[in-house]
C-alpha cells in the first residue's frame, strides 16, 4: 500500500495553485452537482464532523489565511465567508469548498469499509455516482491486483486506523489530459497515432494523487483526501536520470494496469520519449 504516516499540520496542502483550483471546484458545484457531489442516509454525523475538524484545523496551522471567530469562519484567500453553525450547503460540501482535496467518507457496514459520500471534484477516471454505497472491495474491484492482493489489506488497515493517525499514500498515472475534472477515460485500447515520439513531451502529462487517511474520532468514519497534481512531461522527466527511472516504471507496469490506466494506445511513444531524453545511462 506504500503507506507514511504525516503529521498533523501536512494534513491539507494548500498551495499557489489554490484561487484558481477552489474557482474551479466552485464552478463544478454550480454546474454539475450531481456528479461531484454525493451522500447517502447514514452519513450525516460523519459529514458534519468533517467540517467541524477542518474548521478546526485550518484556522490553527494557516492563521494568516483562515479566520475563525466563534462560529463565524473566514477564508482570507477567497474573501468568503460562512456561518458554521448554519452552513449554506450540505457540511460535507462546504468542507470541499475549503480544501484543495476531493473528500470521501468510508464507514463501516456489514460487508466491510462502504464508500458513503464524498466531495469528488477532481475525479481520476471514474463516477462517483457509481460507486457510492458499495464496499470498498467492490469500489476497487476492477482495479488489477486488487482483489487477489489489496483487498483483505485494505480493510484490514481500515479497520486498525486510529484517530492520532494521519495515513498517505501517493498514486500516479500518465494521462493524455491535464484537466482535474476527469470523470470518464479508463480502459482505452485504441492506438493514438497522433502521439508520437517526438511529440510525446507535448500531449502526456504526470497525474499525481496525494492520499491522506484520517479516523473521524466521534463518528468513527475515516475522511479518505485526494490532491490532484497534474504535470507536464517535460517538467518531470527533465534531468536524465528521472526519465530513466520513469522509463523503468514504465517498463514494469503489467497489461493489466497498462490497460486500466488508459496507456496501452501510447505507450511506445511515451517509452521513446523518455528514452531519447535519458540517453545512455551509467551503471555505477
Amino acid at each position: 500500500m506504500g503507506l507514511v504516516t504525516v503529521p498533523e499540520p501536512a494534513w491539507f496542502e494548500i498551495d499557489a495553485l489554490y484561487p484558481a483550483e477552489m474557482a474551479e471546484r466552485r464552478a463544478l458545484l454550480a454546474t454539475r452537482h450531481p456528479e461531484v457531489f454525493g451522500a447517502l442516509p447514514g452519513s450525516e454525523a460523519a459529514r458534519s464532523e468533517t467540517l467541524a475538524r477542518i474548521a478546526e484545523h485550518l484556522p490553527r496551522v494557516h492563521p494568516g489565511w483562515f479566520h475563525r471567530d466563534g462560529d463565524r469562519l473566514t477564508n482570507r484567500l477567497t474573501q468568503e465567508s460562512w456561518d458554521l453553525a448554519a452552513p449554506p450547503c450540505d457540511p460535507l460540501e462546504l468542507a470541499g469548498r475549503l480544501v484543495q482535496e476531493d473528500l470521501c467518507l468510508i464507514q463501516h457496514g456489514p460487508e466491510g469499509p462502504r464508500f458513503t459520500a464524498a466531495i469528488l471534484c477532481f475525479p481520476s477516471r471514474w463516477r462517483l455516482h457509481e460507486k457510492l454505497g458499495k464496499p470498498l472491495a467492490a469500489v476497487h474491484g476492477s482495479v488489477p491486483i486488487y482483489p487477489e492482493r489489496l483487498a483483505n489489506p485494505v480493510d484490514r488497515f481500515m479497520r486498525a486506523l486510529k484517530p492520532d493517525r494521519i495515513a498517505s499514500r501517493v498514486n500516479w498515472s500518465l494521462p493524455d489530459d491535464p484537466a482535474l475534472f476527469q470523470p470518464t477515460g479508463k480502459w482505452r485500447t485504441d492506438a493514438d497515432v497522433t502521439i508520437t515520439p517526438e511529440n510525446a513531451g507535448e500531449r502526456l502529462f504526470v497525474r499525481v494523487e496525494r492520499q491522506t487517511l484520517r479516523r473521524l474520532p466521534e463518528s468513527d468514519a475515516v475522511l479518505f483526501g485526494i490532491r490532484v497534481h497534474s504535470y507536464s512531461l517535460p517538467r518531470i522527466a527533465a534531468a536524465p536520470e528521472i526519465a530513466a527511472r520513469l522509463a523503468d516504471a514504465v517498463r514494469a507496469l503489467p497489461y493489466g494496469v497498462l490497460h486500466y490506466k488508459s496507456m496501452l494506445p501510447f505507450r511506445d511513444a511515451l517509452l521513446a520519449w523518455l528514452d531519447a531524453r535519458a540517453g545512455p545511462q551509467t551503471v555505477t
